[in-house]
């Protein structure tokens, strides 16, 4: 198993910014699953900036050995992984630490999926790309309460593109079976890869 402990970064980790709903929680561990190293990273970074406490790891395994290890009082887990399905994570946290917060990512978001999770015990479900501020709103949000919306959230033509680059890396970045999985047209997709990123 691959340990990543807590991604530290020394000038912000353990900060609570002042009204911030995580100060009145005295544990903030935060368990992130996910196989996008890039992404996981990067959202390990945000989280500790929040004042959470953070593990990373990278497949169901690797997940359900940490839960089990020291079962965290939040968790980010990604629905699809390389070795099985996030929600075997979800329901281990929850025999583990039912009072635990774990909330779902997943980029293949359905209403089927997303009563599975609930009913195996998230706290909530993301549909991918999913920012910090928003996982961070989810996993304070009061039982019954919607999260407040993210003050700059993804322009909808981010988003698809965000997506369309997943599903080329997932690709291993072939033109023609991206193009194929989309139901896009081959030069269209590569017009879309040869732009900037939106706003």
């Amino acid at each position: 198993m691959t340990q990543h402990g807590t991604l530290s970064t020394p000038a912000s980790s353990g900060t609570v910014p002042e009204g911030d709903p995580l100060a009145a929680h005295a544990d903030r561990s935060l368990l992130i699953v996910d196989d996008d190293k890039p992404f996981s990273t990067r959202l390990a970074r945000a989280m500790e900036a929040r004042g959470y406490q953070v593990q990373v790891a990278e497949s169901v395994a690797e997940g359900v050995s940490l839960v089990d290890a020291h079962p965290p009082a939040f968790a980010v887990i990604d629905m699809r992984l390389a070795d099985g399905n996030g929600l075997d994570v979800i329901a281990r946290l929850k025999e583990r630490r039912p009072e635990a917060r774990g909330v779902i990512l997943t980029g293949y978001g359905n209403i089927a999926t997303a009563v599975t999770a609930v009913k195996l015990g998230a706290f909530d479900y993301l549909a991918k790309p999913a920012d910090a501020d928003e996982i961070h709103g989810t996993l304070m949000a009061q039982p019954g309460e919607r999260a407040d919306p993210p003050e700059n959230p993804m322009s909808a033509d981010r988003v698809r593109w965000e997506h369309i680059q997943r599903v080329y890396e997932l690709c291993n970045r072939n033109v023609s079976e991206t193009a194929r999985r989309l139901n896009m047209h081959r030069r269209t997709l590569q017009r879309i890869l040869a732009k900037r990123a939106p706003r």
